[in-house]
């Protein structure tokens, strides 16, 4: 039997199996490409040709599209990112007292005492301390994502580069090439610009202690991380499956929740050839006129999202 974890975000969908001891025997990186309900499908898709859905125990969702996955997959446990990324780091290590987490669009950083967070900070404005930022500066250097960190630590004299927003980071890197500098400095200066401008927002008035972990799609970059243990003076530790943390710590809250329910809602592997439409409408029961996603398959509504109040995604029972 295999505890599922899903993590839906705006960039990726990440999809894990953990066995009985919580090891991870399964996972899978997908690119959500502004179609979160496919992607899903195809994760799903990808699990149903190794494995059978009674082989499936429970299942927890997080991520920004947590509750549309979870009405199509038949979730056990919906958790927010911030405790789910908490969970699964505490999992491997019980002294992590720092988590540093930035991914595809947002980044976010976890502080925790005796195994509980005690805060936390997101930033979803500004892209320029994203892996998305990363990937488009990577594409116009015509350098390949998974070499800019060793770019950057062949920098001997890193370029400062102004790193709070994303359109004036994208112009001083354009300034700087043009001065003559080498892509090995600016790639190292925008690295330590990106850390610069985390920490001076998302981390700012944090105290960020050891031990810290650093998770997310863009802890893949060593040049980053680097940069994160000059600028904090201590030593930053990557876990294993730092890209899907996330989904990790989701599939092992689905297992407590396992142990107290003693049943799954879990809909089987077959919801994969399932002809899923997301429909928006209005709802204007209150003056807080929420857009409601309603997700059809055929003519029958499967499942609802967005509003406040749970008047339409209290209905559905997944």
């Amino acid at each position: 039997m295999y505890y599922m974890g899903v993590d839906v975000g705006s960039v990726s969908t990440n999809i894990v199996l953990l066995d009985n001891t919580l090891k991870v025997i399964q996972k899978l990186y997908l690119r959500t490409k502004g179609k979160p309900i496919k992607a899903i499908q195809n994760g799903l898709k990808i699990l149903s040709e190794q494995y059978g859905s009674e082989q499936i125990a429970s299942v927890g969702t997080t991520g920004s599209g947590r509750q549309m996955a979870a009405f199509l997959i038949g979730a056990d446990i919906i958790k927010n990112e911030i405790t789910a990324h908490a969970v699964a780091a505490l999992e491997i290590d019980k002294d992590v007292s720092t988590i540093l987490e930035i991914g595809g669009q947002d980044s976010k950083i976890i502080l925790l005492k005796n195994g509980i967070v005690t805060d936390f900070a997101m930033n979803t404005v500004c892209a320029a301390g994203t892996g998305s930022f990363l990937d488009r500066q990577a594409e116009r250097l015509e350098i390949p994502i998974e070499n800019f960190g060793q770019y950057a630590l062949k920098s001997k004299s890193p370029v400062r580069i102004a790193g709070r927003c994303a359109v004036f980071a994208e112009s001083d890197m354009i300034h700087k090439q043009q001065l003559g500098y080498n892509e090995e400095d600016i790639i190292g200066g925008l690295c330590e610009a990106m850390v610069r401008n985390y920490l001076s927002n998302v981390g700012k008035g944090k105290d960020i202690r050891s031990k810290i972990f650093f998770q997310g799609g863009v802890a893949a970059n060593i040049g980053i991380k680097a940069a994160f243990e000059k600028a904090l003076g201590t030593e930053i530790y990557v876990p294993e499956h730092y890209d899907v943390m996330g989904a990790i710590g989701s599939a092992i809250l689905a297992k407590e929740e396992l142990m107290k329910s003693g049943k799954s809602n879990f809909k089987g592997f077959e919801i994969a050839t399932s002809d899923f439409v997301p429909r928006s409408i209005e709802c204007n029961g209150c003056g807080n006129n929420c857009e409601v996603i309603q997700i059809k398959d055929g003519e029958k509504t499967v499942g609802c999202f967005g509003d406040r109040c749970g008047k339409w995604s209290g209905k559905m029972v997944i």
